[in-house]
């Protein structure tokens, strides 16, 4: 999947955001929000949001489809399809743009509203400012043997 994806790829994720996306726990705001993030070897990871009564206790669909494919062992994420049923395409909240911007700048965000109405752009111009690490001391990383 190193091309640009086609409108057929689009719309199979965009699908997929909007497949689980009724399994949203949204029992505070009502507004269910499906994700599905599409790796570079094609495969496709999914995530609603999930609220709660203590409302930063919740999390987002984008986040929780970045949880499920590291989970996988999935972290080569070129393209995220975000599925509502707003009256216009809601990209990802500024917590979810800077989660997404750490996975990859480039990647393609793909916006879905009520009616499919669509809106794309890169999360790099989602979060423009997005924080990139400065002032953060590097760390070398642990072996999957000594963990």
């Amino acid at each position: 999947m190193s091309a640009p994806l086609s409108q057929a790829d689009k719309d199979a994720l965009v699908a997929a955001a909007r497949a689980v996306q009724h399994r949203a726990y949204a029992p505070y705001s009502g507004f269910h929000v499906g994700a599905a993030l599409l790796t570079r070897d094609g495969k496709v990871h999914c995530g609603v949001n999930v609220e709660n009564a203590s409302y930063p206790v919740g999390a987002c669909a984008e986040r929780i489809a970045i949880g499920a494919a590291f989970t996988a062992g999935d972290r080569d994420i070129i393209a995220v399809a975000v599925a509502t049923d707003a009256p216009i395409p809601v990209m990802p909240c500024g917590m979810c743009s800077q989660a997404l911007f750490e996975v990859s700048p480039e990647l393609l965000v793909i916006a879905s509203g009520a009616g499919d109405q669509r809106r794309e752009v890169r999360v790099r111009d989602v979060l423009p400012f997005a924080y990139q690490g400065e002032g953060l001391t590097p760390v070398e990383p642990k072996s999957e043997t000594t963990r």
